[in-house]
């Protein structure tokens, strides 16, 4: 395994009684003892976030969800040949990315906020959510999270994801991430 130079926390993190949820939030190891890690961005970050949601979603399938500078992404995903749907007034749905095109995906909209689902009904297609992203952003996970086997919501340019999932623990996902990230310099913990 390579120098650990990330630390990826991943710990239960309490949204209410109504949503379970697991934080994870990836940072580049603090250089000096009782200094704070910062927050992981740039292409290495990237290319690790495009190893973790694979790894989270497992064999399910897998759609990545846009409803914000919808132009820019459709300009970067013809330039790089990557399919999408036009899936509500203002929702693109990415089926199946590829690991190069997350990793692309990933690198150049890290600054945006954007959702991902893993779960049948994200091959299929779900309109109403697709129709809720539209108008509510990520906000529209909430009420539906449970008819997936997981929903995230990255927010990159802090370093963080949210999984909200009735089905993974946060120790299910240290055990899919850590051989994941066995190539990668990153350390998966949960807090002690």
């Amino acid at each position: 395994m390579p120098d650990v130079s990330y630390r990826l926390l991943v710990e239960p993190l309490d949204l209410g009684s109504d949503v379970r949820a697991v934080s994870l939030d990836l940072g580049e190891i603090a250089a000096e003892a009782g200094e704070e890690d910062t927050p992981a961005r740039g292409e290495e970050a990237a290319a690790i976030w495009s190893a973790v949601i694979p790894a989270l979603a497992a064999t399910e399938p897998l759609a990545l969800d846009f409803f914000s500078h919808l132009d820019h992404l459709r300009d970067f995903c013809a330039h790089h040949q990557i399919s999408y749907r036009e899936a509500a007034g203002r929702c693109i749905v990415i089926l199946r990315p590829d690991r190069k095109a997350l990793g692309a995906l990933l690198a150049r909209f890290e600054m945006e906020t954007f959702g991902f689902r893993a779960g049948n009904l994200a091959e299929s297609g779900d309109a109403p959510l697709e129709n809720d992203l539209s108008s509510r952003g990520v906000d529209a996970y909430h009420p539906v999270f449970s008819n997936y086997t997981m929903c995230g919501i990255c927010d990159f340019e802090n370093g963080s994801l949210t999984i909200l999932s009735e089905k993974l623990s946060s120790s299910e996902i240290v055990r899919r991430l850590r051989p994941a990230l066995s190539a990668h310099a990153v350390r998966v913990e949960r807090p002690t």
